[in-house]
């Protein structure tokens, strides 16, 4: 993807993020009024006798994706009783991406399921194994942002279940003002407040190695940074040009993550995602570099303490250009040998309208925008959302991580990230290692000049 397709993706996000008073969409918005109205099904409708279908959606196992699917369900249902969905629930992280592997692979397959978007859905094959929603008109309801994540040669095959996300440092707001901190705006201004913090009694970062995927976050939301210094870097990535351990921007990510060995809680390989957000939001730990769906467990599980969280950017070294890097929501997609594709569809219909943004913004806190056309986030949000919106407010201060910018993504990163947290390996070996995993990847891929 060229810079010119960068900037279009960042100035739809940024429409979406201007949106952010009132709840709820004009129901006279063509297709995007509120139902499962973009396709056509012979057993669908809301009236007459209809043949009872049963179908089963696949979700995550964390409670907000379990929360999000039992209420999207519920309402669905609601509004086409013969239709029945079942939950069924996997492992997330790594694990989790084996499991839809080996359920496509060996044609066991839920109708739907909740997986991510970008480079990760890419591995899965799309056009081999999930229903092309290419010329569905529910497709018209996505932000123009959203579709190429969810697409694979043209082709469109998801669509969002979950707003739009940052990635960067929780923190506890009670700790900063006890130590006299203030928001670094450098990353050697980061690591100055880690060391004010060592000996306190509270890790200075909460690591949850317990959950390897959450190793990766200082390496991933360094991208808005990397991304600054070298803007053609997914280009020159993707085409087998650049590589981590040769591009001294792209380094620095490694060798930041590096720089952060010995601040941890002495049990970070113990600790779940789950046990790190309560240290952050309990005081037992400053700092959590987290991506922002975090948001919607602090609110359930911590409603008192949520005003003691704040969010910032990972810095750089420029004090003037401190930007966010963000995801796109994870999606829906449909199993290509589904027995039932016109209910599915219009499952993923109602996903794809206001009416399900709607359901959404009561069942969770929206952790960003909307990429649902007319789709408003509610006007009551705490605070710790508001952090992120200056961001996204301002032209050029958020950057697509590069999963959404490129398909390589190396499947070792979580094992590798781990390895360099807990100061086994380091910055520069796993920048080279890694980018031998994803010299395998991107030849799975059939990508040329590899």
């Amino acid at each position: 993807m060229r810079r010119k397709s960068i900037g279009i993706l960042l100035a739809c996000m940024l429409a979406a993020a201007a949106i952010l008073a009132g709840c709820g969409g004009n129901s006279n918005n063509g297709g995007n009024n509120g139902g499962a109205t973009g396709t056509n099904s012979s057993s669908g409708g809301s009236s007459g006798k209809q043949e009872k279908v049963k179908m089963s959606l696949l979700v995550d196992n964390s409670q907000d994706s379990i929360n999000i699917g039992e209420a999207l369900v519920k309402k669905f249902t609601a509004k086409y009783p013969h239709i029945e969905i079942e939950l069924e629930t996997r492992p997330g992280g790594g694990e989790g991406d084996n499991f839809v592997k080996t359920r496509l692979a060996t044609g066991d397959m839920n109708d739907i399921f909740f997986y991510n978007s970008g480079s990760l859905l890419q591995a899965l094959n799309p056009e081999q194994n999930l229903l092309d929603l290419t010329g569905e008109p529910f497709a018209d309801n996505l932000l123009d942002s959203f579709k190429p994540v969810v697409s694979s040669n043209g082709k469109l095959f998801g669509v969002p279940f979950r707003s739009s996300v940052a990635g960067g440092w929780f923190y506890n707001k009670k700790l900063y003002e006890e130590h006299g901190l203030s928001v670094p705006k450098t990353w050697d201004e980061l690591m100055a407040n880690l060391d004010k913090l060592k000996g306190s009694g509270a890790a200075p970062i909460i690591g949850s190695y317990k959950d390897t995927w959450t190793s990766q976050l200082i390496m991933l939301a360094d991208f808005y940074n990397v991304l600054a210094e070298e803007p053609n870097f997914p280009d020159d990535y993707t085409a087998n040009m650049a590589k981590y351990a040769n591009t001294p921007a792209a380094l620095r990510s490694f060798q930041k993550l590096a720089q952060t060995v010995g601040y941890y809680n002495e049990d970070l390989m113990a600790t779940t995602y789950d046990a790190a957000l309560g240290m952050l939001a309990e005081g037992k730990g400053a700092h959590y570099p987290m991506l922002s769906f975090a948001v919607p467990v602090f609110v359930q599980n911590y409603p008192d303490l949520v005003d003691d969280i704040g969010f910032f950017a990972q810095p750089g070294d420029d004090p003037d250009n401190v930007g966010l890097t963000v995801w796109m929501p994870d999606a829906a997609y449909i199993y290509k040998n589904t027995k039932h594709p016109e209910e599915a569809k219009m499952f993923l219909s109602f996903l794809a309208s206001v009416e399900g943004t709607e359901v959404l913004s009561e069942v969770t806190t929206p952790s960003g925008p909307y990429v649902i056309k007319g789709a408003k986030l509610p006007e009551e949000v705490p605070q710790v959302v508001k952090d992120m919106l200056p961001y996204f407010n301002t032209e050029g201060k958020t950057a697509p991580a590069l999963e959404f910018l490129s398909p390589v993504k190396g499947p070792m990163l979580e094992q590798l990230t781990v390895e360099v947290g807990a100061g086994m390996r380091s910055a520069e070996d796993a920048a080279a290692l890694y980018d031998e995993d994803v010299a395998k990847q991107a030849r799975q891929l059939g990508l040329e000049g590899w």
